[in-house]
C-alpha cells in the first residue's frame, strides 16, 4: 500500500497543477494596486479576462505554494503576499484603476456575478455571444462593420456564432471595407443602443479591408475557414485569393515557440520540408534547424543542396501543405501558432 503524501509533497503537487496564467495571477496579487494596474493596462481584453478569472481562482492558495511561485518567478518579493485578504475588492480596484469604471465592470461581469450597461467604444470588452445575438438580425453590412471593430480573436468567435449562410457574406464585406463615414457609424450606434444607452461621437475610421478579413479568418477553425472561403470564391474569386494571400503563411512560423515547431516538424514529411525550406527566408530556416538535432539539420541542408533549382509553384505548394498540417494541429490544441489565434498566453 503506497504511503500517504506528506504536506510538502501535497504542496509540490498543487504547484505542479498551476497553469502559467494562475502563477501570473499569484504574482499580480502580490503587487500593490497601482503597480498591478500599470501591468493590466498593457494586456489585451482577452488576456485580461483570462488573468482576472485566474486571480479569483487562486484566492485560497496556501503560502507554501506562493513561495514556490516566487522561487520560480521572482524570489526578491518572496515574503510579500496579500492573497486571501479582501481579494474581491482588490481585483475590482485594480481593474478600475487600469481600465476605468465602465471597462472594469464589463470584465467583472464575466468573472463575477455582475451586470452593467456599456457604450459602443468598449465592443472589445463584450462577450462574443452577446454581440452575436445583438447583431444576428441586422443587415450584413452592419454586421461586417461591427465585427470589423473587434479584436481579431473576438471577431472570429462572433463570426462562428452567426448563421453559416451569413458568414461568407460578412467576411466578404469586411474584406471590401475601407473608410467608414459618420453616417455608417451613426447607424452602428443605433444598433448598439438597442441594448446599451450611449452617446458616442466617432470620426470616420479606417477599418476592415482584406488584411483584417484575413486576420479574422486566421482565428477560425480550418473547417469553418474552408467553407467560408469556398462561398466567397463563388461570389468573387479574386477577393478569395486576396484574403488567402494575407492569411497565416509559412514565414509566420518564425513567431511560434520551439516546442510547437518541434511537434510540427515530427508530423511533416522530410521531402516536403526540404522543398518548403528552399523558398524560406534565412531567419525561419535557422529557427527550424535549431528545432532539430544537429544531424537531422545537416541532412536537410544536404538534401536541399542536392535538390538544385526548383519551381516556385512547387515550393509554395510544399509550404501550403505544412501550413495545412500546422493549422489542423493548432485546431486540436497540439501546438500554438503565434499570430494565428488559439489559446491566449499570459
Amino acid at each position: 500500500m503506497p504511503e500517504a503524501a506528506t504536506p510538502a509533497e501535497e504542496e509540490d503537487r498543487l504547484f505542479d497543477t498551476l497553469t502559467g496564467t494562475q502563477k501570473s495571477a499569484i504574482l499580480m496579487m502580490l503587487l500593490g494596486e497601482d503597480e498591478a494596474a500599470e501591468i493590466l493596462k498593457n494586456l489585451s481584453p482577452r488576456e485580461l479576462q483570462h488573468l482576472g478569472a485566474a486571480m479569483y481562482s487562486v484566492q485560497g492558495v496556501d503560502q507554501e505554494t506562493v513561495n514556490f511561485v516566487l522561487d520560480e518567478f521572482l524570489a526578491i518579493i518572496k515574503q510579500q503576499t496579500s492573497i486571501g485578504l479582501g481579494a474581491g475588492n482588490y481585483i475590482r480596484n485594480v481593474l478600475t484603476k487600469a481600465l476605468g469604471g465602465d471597462k472594469a465592470q464589463s470584465v467583472l461581469s464575466r468573472i463575477t456575478p455582475a451586470s452593467s450597461e456599456r457604450p459602443i467604444d468598449i465592443l472589445d470588452w463584450m462577450d462574443a455571444r452577446a454581440i452575436a445575438e445583438l447583431i444576428m438580425d441586422e443587415h450584413p453590412q452592419i454586421v461586417a462593420l461591427i465585427i470589423s471593430y473587434l479584436d481579431y480573436g473576438l471577431a472570429a468567435d462572433v463570426l462562428g456564432l452567426l448563421p453559416h449562410d451569413l458568414q461568407p457574406e460578412v467576411v466578404g464585406r469586411i474584406a471590401t471595407l475601407e473608410t467608414v463615414q459618420p453616417d455608417a457609424v451613426r447607424e452602428l450606434e443605433r444598433v448598439m443602443q438597442l441594448k446599451f444607452k450611449a452617446n458616442t461621437t466617432l470620426r470616420a475610421s479606417q477599418i476592415g479591408g482584406v488584411k483584417a478579413a484575413a486576420k479574422i479568418m486566421n482565428f477560425t477553425k480550418t473547417a469553418m475557414e474552408q467553407r467560408i472561403m469556398k462561398e466567397i470564391k463563388k461570389a468573387d474569386k479574386n477577393l478569395m485569393t486576396a484574403i488567402q494571400d494575407n492569411m497565416f503563411v509559412f514565414d509566420n512560423l518564425v513567431m511560434s515557440d520551439e516546442r510547437s515547431l518541434q511537434t510540427l516538424l515530427r508530423s511533416v514529411d522530410t521531402d516536403v520540408l526540404v522543398l518548403a525550406l528552399k523558398g524560406a527566408d534565412e531567419l525561419l530556416r535557422e529557427k527550424l534547424f535549431g528545432c532539430m538535432s544537429t544531424r537531422a539539420a545537416a541532412n536537410i541542408k544536404d538534401e536541399m543542396e542536392a535538390l538544385g533549382p526548383v519551381r516556385l509553384t512547387e515550393v509554395q505548394e510544399a509550404q501550403k501543405q505544412i501550413i495545412d498540417v500546422a493549422r489542423k494541429m493548432s485546431d486540436d490544441g497540439s501546438i500554438v501558432l503565434a499570430g494565428r489565434g488559439g489559446d491566449e498566453m499570459v
